[in-house]
């Protein structure tokens, strides 16, 4: 008879066999340890397996009640293998003792025990505490921070520099094709980040003929009406504002024709003045209006129509003058006129004189404000030496006001320098083959082609400070400190409320200097620190980004320095 099962014990046995037992058939015999040494336990346990289960049936294990038995399979022919199911005990007894949890009413009962209400209002009242403290906290940071100061209106004409293109036909040069030709340059405009493009005169006009001037009509041999306005379209896409010079008889002698003419030139210009401005252009420019018959009346007429039209529309009036009495009755007479002159073209290029005739400048206008040229209509070669270039660029740039430069500035082109060059209008030098018949007389370094590619020419110089003043509040709008300093130097701090402060400093001299900067008269919050980072250097070889000893800050000839420091409460 067959064994009877015993009970499982949860422990798996290893088979036994009899010394004299042979393997049944179709099952491989084991080889002795010594031939071929242990067997894999997982190779016993499929050889096990397969020979229970060719066992007759008879023989096979018996299944218990509880699935779970031990069988010893016993016969004549199959001694002494043993075949063991294992229970999942483990598995039965983790169901057994599963936690349930409590019950509704169990839990109703513990949370209104004395012990947990007591818990509950204690956390209550620390939420509520904790909250209040927070609240009282923030009131009081609110209430004891310096507050930010109120930002000033800021029109378009504030927030960067403006170009002017007096002559279409010498900006483009070898390829000038008018209105059409000149959008194929607004990406180049783009680069040097300018924020207005006063444009022209572009108008009819017969010299010293009043009769055959025809405001509204664009001269034909620089386009059309529609050249103008695709123009026009091309330019906003840019984010660059065109303003339109209406100056009548730009051509004549007399750019306001004669005296006894003034009525008939008032008509034309309140109506051109509504013509262009329905047309989309955003301002307008007139110059030498020191000839006009009644100047303040005018402008003041013409400044009315522009701004009833829109507030962002900008109206620019220029003299040759540099009286700075005749200047500012001209600034008293209408709001946001912005004016250009040759006030600062006199300055000698002397640091001192310099300083005089700015400050004078910006405590005469007050709350108006200004713009920054030395001419009405004229390159900075006409008036300022070589040396003297990049100086000026940084001190047009930093200054409170608007630049206005003319094009060709930015890579210091020179009147009537070449063969051929005319003097009130010179070609705009793009490359050196803008001319053929001047090989060798234009180098690389003069060009916009040969100076975009040097970070050290007038043009990346140009670009950068361009870049720097329309991001930065402080030089944007922010307040004006001169400096006094070393005879020779020109220095200021711009600083607005609690953002980054600059320091400029300028060194007209032939000769290298120390700064000596002194600063009594700053108020605290823009007062000088020990130290200061170098943002930008009018000379090549000062290492950007390095902190500067003020009291030690030496200077190189003809260098403009650029530093910035934080802000400290």
């Amino acid at each position: 008879m067959d064994p009877k099962p015993e009970p499982s014990t949860g422990v798996m046995s290893v088979p036994r066999q009899s010394p004299s037992a042979h393997p049944g058939p179709g099952v491989q015999s084991l080889s002795a340890a010594g031939d071929s040494g242990t067997m894999s336990q997982d190779t016993e346990v499929d050889m096990k397996e397969v020979e229970l289960n060719e066992l007759e049936p008879e023989k096979q294990p018996m299944n218990a009640a509880s699935g779970a038995a031990l069988v010893v399979a016993a016969g004549a022919e199959k001694n002494g293998l043993v075949k063991i199911k294992v229970a999942e005990d483990e598995a039965e007894a983790e169901a057994a003792a599963k936690f349930t949890g409590l019950s509704k009413e169990e839990l109703l009962k513990v949370a209104g025990s004395p012990g947990w209400v007591r818990t509950r209002w204690a956390l209550l009242l620390l939420f509520w505490l904790g909250w209040l403290g927070m609240l009282a906290g923030a009131v009081v940071i609110i209430v004891r921070a310096p507050r930010c100061r109120e930002l000033p209106v800021q029109r378009w004409w504030h927030k960067g520099a403006l170009y002017r293109i007096g002559d279409l036909q010498a900006f483009q040069g070898r390829d000038a094709r008018g209105l059409a030709g000149l959008k194929g340059h607004l990406d180049y405009l783009s680069t040097l980040k300018v924020k207005g493009l006063v444009l022209g005169p572009i108008h009819q006009n017969q010299k010293d003929d009043v009769a055959r001037t025809n405001l509204v009509q664009i001269d034909p041999t620089l386009g059309s009406k529609e050249d103008f306005d695709s123009f026009l379209q091309s330019a906003k896409k840019k984010s660059i504002q065109v303003v339109l010079d209406l100056t009548p008889n730009y051509r004549g002698q007399n750019s306001w024709f004669h005296p006894t003419q003034v009525d008939t030139v008032a008509t034309k210009m309140k109506d051109a003045l509504s013509f262009w401005l329905q047309a989309g252009v955003d301002g307008f420019q007139v110059r030498d209006v020191e000839n006009l018959t009644d100047t303040v009346s005018f402008l003041a007429e013409w400044q009315n129509i522009t701004k009833s039209f829109s507030e962002d529309k900008l109206l620019i009036a220029g003299t040759d003058s540099s009286n700075l009495q005749q200047i500012l009755s001209l600034l008293e007479s209408t709001k946001d006129l912005l004016l250009t002159s040759s006030y600062l073209s006199n300055t000698g290029f002397i640091g001192e004189h310099t300083k005089l005739l700015v400050t004078q400048y910006l405590n005469a206008t007050d709350s108006h404000w200004c713009s920054w040229s030395l001419s009405q209509a004229g390159l900075l070669t006409s008036f300022v030496p070589t040396r003297l270039l990049r100086l000026y660029q940084m001190l047009f740039f930093t200054l409170p006001g608007t630049p206005v430069f003319s094009y060709g500035d930015e890579i210091g082109l020179e009147a009537a320098s070449l063969p051929g060059q005319p003097e009130e209008a010179p070609i705009m030098l793009w490359d050196e083959f803008i001319f053929s018949n001047t090989s060798g007389l234009i180098s690389a370094n003069m060009t916009v082609k040969g100076q975009n590619e040097d970070p050290g020419s007038l043009l990346s110089l140009f670009r950068r400070l361009s870049e720097q003043r329309g991001k930065e509040r402080s030089l944007l709008h922010g307040d004006f400190h001169a400096l006094s300093s070393t005879p020779g130097l020109f220095s200021y701090v711009r600083h607005w409320d609690q953002n980054e402060r600059f320091l400029v400093v300028l060194n007209f001299g032939d000769k290298g200097l120390s700064a000596g900067l002194r600063a009594s008269n700053l108020p605290a919050s823009a007062s000088l620190p020990a130290r200061a980072d170098l943002l930008l250097s009018t000379q090549p070889g000062r290492e950007e980004g390095s902190s500067l000893e003020l009291e030690h800050l030496s200077l190189e000839p003809h260098e403009g320095l650029l530093l910035r420091f934080p802000y400290v409460a």
